[in-house]
């Protein structure tokens, strides 16, 4: 299992003095950049091939609450990947300094063209570096149908075009 440990600084607590759910967000994602560097998504990949994550949604499940003094970690496991890699879902798991699980978050995502802004395969090369990362105990293979399964659409204001 791929980890991170944070220090959990002022400027992540919010009024109720425990950690913000921003600061969830932003270790989650610092975990995964951390994973893709140290297993060939630096920049240079990515301008190569044109590619960028985008994140579709976070569900966030928060068991205990955090304090600043002590850190934590944030752990990063492959929840499923779509047969080309154009698809992704993570899952993070946050622990506290003696090892208990203090929140947990399922994200999907894809990948971005950067220069069509469609969402395209993942090259074979990192499509086989992502595959490496550990998985969770209900892996599964993401379809498109998966990446509509809460029945979230659009819904515009009646001024919008």
């Amino acid at each position: 299992m791929y980890l991170k440990e944070f220090e959990v600084r002022w400027n992540d607590i919010d009024a109720n003095r425990h950690l913000a759910n921003s600061a969830y967000i932003n270790y989650m994602s610092h975990t995964r950049l951390s994973f893709m560097l140290e297993n060939g998504f630096g920049q240079a990949k990515m301008v190569e091939f044109a590619i960028g994550p985008v994140v579709f949604y976070e569900h966030m499940f928060y068991f205990k609450e955090v304090f600043p003094g002590k850190p934590i970690k944030v752990s990063l496991q492959l929840k499923g990947i779509s047969d080309d890699g154009m698809y992704f879902s993570f899952q993070h798991n946050f622990y506290d300094y003696k090892g208990r699980n203090i929140a947990r978050c399922e994200m999907m995502g894809g990948w971005i063209d950067l220069n069509t802004r469609k969402l395209r395969p993942l090259p074979q090369e990192l499509y086989d570096n992502l595959n490496k990362l550990d998985r969770t105990d209900d892996f599964y293979t993401i379809t498109k149908e998966h990446t509509r399964q809460h029945g979230q659409v659009p819904q515009h204001l009646d001024s919008a075009e």
